[in-house]
């Protein structure tokens, strides 16, 4: 049934692995889209999950990937499960799942999100709205970037939507269009090497505050073709693992030249991104907005506004679209933007499946 006020959760889990993010969202409908961050819970990944199935998806032959795909929705459906009750949450249209990006080749036609499986209807007893990549990739779009029609509907008075998760990604208008890609990686790299000073992340990014510049690497940095690429782009885990990670290990630098290098190589990637709409102002999210050294060096290398917005919209952008983007569906209505993916045509994406 078509109606003017939804109330979902929306689910999220990211390339930086952080954990799971949850959030209770009422969607009301009035001219435009109006939405009300009710609760939110990030549940951190055991580090089992973390390190021994997620981290390694990629490496897995796809009857690995079906059997890890199955426990992850048993575990997703546990967590969902003890937010609701926890919650007292009785009020539920839908629950709207992103899932966990296992694999994402565009270019063959692939992309894989475990957690996408009708066992998470059947487990939660709800109505499930999942597995929004897919149908973009078939017809030939890039399956992501996803979050920009929540940008259009949600975030319209900023210019620029810039989010600074594992991967740093922007989106905004052009001539009508919706114009978003990914810009470069971002904590799923800066991660990666702070895990050497024995560290999750890097706390205001004070050890790459503390470390040098390597001029030669930054250089072969920016000078990586998917940089020169026109967008619709995209990238995933597996573009990290076969050209940042062999690029930076050549070089045999400590940790903190590492994280320097990296995040300076991050802003020039973002400001040059910038240059669409100069002086305008953007609305950052993510977990990178954090990182202080890295949000006053993209400061001092742009004219632009930098917004960064309450705790919940910082923290749960992702969960709170992907939330919109379950409610769009079930309205039939396009979520899926063939200006930001490339696809053949806008259209309606992902699955439903009922208890």
């Amino acid at each position: 049934m078509i109606k003017s006020e939804y109330f979902v959760v929306g689910c999220m889990s990211g390339t930086s692995l952080d954990g799971l993010d949850l959030a209770y969202i009422r969607f009301f409908l009035d001219k435009k889209w109006n939405f009300e961050i009710i609760q939110v819970v990030t549940v951190p990944y055991s580090e089992e999950w973390k390190n021994d199935k997620l981290k390694a998806l990629v490496t897995f032959s796809v009857e690995e990937l079906k059997d890890v795909d199955e426990e992850y929705t048993e575990l997703l459906a546990d967590n969902i499960n003890n937010f609701i009750s926890q919650n007292n949450i009785a009020n539920l249209d839908a629950i709207c799942s992103h899932g966990h990006t296992a694999l994402h080749q565009p270019e063959i036609g692939l992309t894989y999100q475990i957690g996408n499986l009708r066992l998470l209807s059947k487990l939660t007893q709800k109505t499930v709205v999942c597995d929004f990549r897919k149908q973009d990739v078939e017809f030939n779009g890039q399956g992501a970037p996803l979050v920009p029609i929540g940008d259009r509907l949600l975030f319209s008075e900023y210019d620029f939507c810039l989010n600074l998760g594992g991967f740093a990604n922007i989106s905004f208008e052009q001539k009508g269009r919706r114009i978003a890609f990914d810009i470069c990686p971002a904590n799923i790299v800066l991660n990666h090497y702070v895990g050497e000073l024995g560290l999750e992340y890097d706390p205001n990014g004070e050890n790459a505050s503390r470390g040098l510049i390597n001029e030669s690497l930054l250089n072969k940095l920016n000078k990586l073709q998917y940089y020169k690429q026109n967008h619709p782009k995209s990238l995933g885990l597996e573009w990290v693992e076969n050209n940042i990670y062999p690029l930076i290990d050549s070089y045999n630098l400590d940790a903190k030249t590492i994280l320097r290098t990296f995040v300076e190589h991050i802003a020039v990637q973002i400001v040059s991104a910038f240059n669409e709409i100069p002086k305008s102002s953007v609305l950052v999210s993510g977990g990178g907005a954090y990182n202080s050294f890295l949000i006053d060096l993209l400061k001092s290398k742009s004219s632009n506004k930098i917004v960064i917005p309450s705790q919940d919209i910082l923290e749960y952008k992702e969960a709170l679209i992907f939330g919109l983007l379950g409610v769009l569906k079930l309205r039939n209505e396009i979520n899926c933007l063939a200006s930001v993916t490339g696809a053949e045509k806008n259209h309606s994406s992902g699955e439903v499946y009922q208890p």
